[in-house]
């Protein structure tokens, strides 16, 4: 690697560079972006996904006669494999470039990371590799949720709201 490199007319030494002059540089060449766009980008596919998401629901409602409440696990489980599978064909990549947070939605956007860990070291082995850096995601996921649980739950006993259930 050269020891110098030229940026508009100027040199810079690579090992004297500073982090403060490092910054500046990149700030320069970094492409613009339109937070408008990109807002309404995540908008639409992430209400997109949950379209689909409505759509398979309804079909589970309507073909086998489940109930709202039953038919909510068989969607989810078709959601994470619509996103296993276009994932590992490289397609969930390329609308996540377009739709931006749009496709983090929770269910298929943590079915996309896991999936994209799986693949990336499936060289490593399947426990090792696959399994250990699957899971190293879900992990802090997992703490997170039975964390913000205990919270929620913890302020509806503290509201008295424990014997309360919502249609």
């Amino acid at each position: 690697m050269p020891a110098s490199t030229k940026s508009k007319g100027a040199k810079f030494k690579l090992d004297t560079l500073t982090h403060q002059e490092y910054k500046s540089i990149a700030q320069k060449h970094e492409p613009t972006r339109s937070t408008f766009k990109n807002c309404v980008f995540a908008f639409l596919f992430g209400g997109g996904i949950c379209l689909i998401g409505q759509a398979i629901q309804q079909g589970f409602m309507t073909w086998f006669g489940m109930s709202v409440k039953e038919a909510g696990s068989p969607t989810v489980a078709v959601l994470i494999i619509i996103s296993v599978i276009l994932t590992c064909c490289g397609v969930y990549d390329k609308i996540a470039q377009i739709a931006g947070a749009g496709t983090a939605v929770p269910v298929t956007g943590f079915a996309n990371s896991m999936c994209s860990a799986a693949l990336e070291h499936k060289s490593e082995g399947y426990v090792l590799g696959v399994g250990a850096n699957m899971f190293k995601l879900a992990g802090s996921v997992i703490v997170f949720g039975t964390v913000a649980a205990f919270f929620v739950g913890l302020v509806y006993a503290i509201l008295g709201l424990e014997g309360v259930h919502h249609p």
